[in-house]
């Protein structure tokens, strides 16, 4: 799953080496942190969320098939 987040992040940003994401287990749901360059925060997140909302919307459906949640937060 942290590679799909990867590929689709490195699509969205115009710095895809400063693309960071790191993966935890809490509480049984896997909690993704996707970190990217200052520029490129606003097009990770997008108009009113909704490119956030797309990129969370995947995870869920691709942790669906594992049976896991997933949580995604970008972080500064």
């Amino acid at each position: 799953m942290k590679e799909l987040l990867v590929l689709i992040a490195k699509s969205l940003v115009d710095h895809p080496d400063a693309i960071e994401v790191r993966e935890t287990e809490v509480d049984g749901s896997t909690v993704m942190e996707l970190k990217v360059a200052r520029d490129d925060l606003g097009k990770v997140i997008g108009k009113q969320g909704r490119t956030a909302r797309s990129l969370r919307t995947v995870l869920a459906a691709a942790g669906t098939k594992s049976r896991k949640r997933v949580v995604l937060e970008i972080v500064e």
